[in-house]
């Protein structure tokens, strides 16, 4: 997986805030971070209010869509990425944030 450490996805390189959101508790969230060695948070979203106020969790599914919100500084959303491949998503999100001039560190 391409995602675990965001130092191999060179999404170091920007200035970005990167978190995962999560609709399972806090600890659960702890130990998937702890199990895969992630250097970013993961969220917990238990009550699916921010899910849902994405569209992640909608009619018909009960557990989030694997989207990926890239928003900008101003809380503008800039891109939803709702294909994600877990191989390879890091170096997707990094190659979509050059496309959008994101800043570099």
């Amino acid at each position: 997986m391409d995602l675990p450490a965001s130092e191999g996805s060179n999404l170091d390189k920007y200035d970005i805030a990167l978190f995962a959101a999560s609709c399972d508790s806090a600890a659960t969230n702890r130990r998937f971070a702890t199990a895969l060695d992630l250097d970013y948070p993961v969220l917990s979203d238990l009550d699916q209010e921010v899910a849902k106020a994405y569209g992640v969790v909608h009619e018909g599914r009960s557990y989030p869509e694997r989207w990926t919100f890239i928003i900008g500084t101003d809380g503008t959303i800039l891109d939803v990425m709702t294909e994600v491949d877990t191989g390879s998503h890091g170096a997707q999100i990094a190659e979509r944030l050059e496309k959008l001039g994101v800043p570099r560190r």
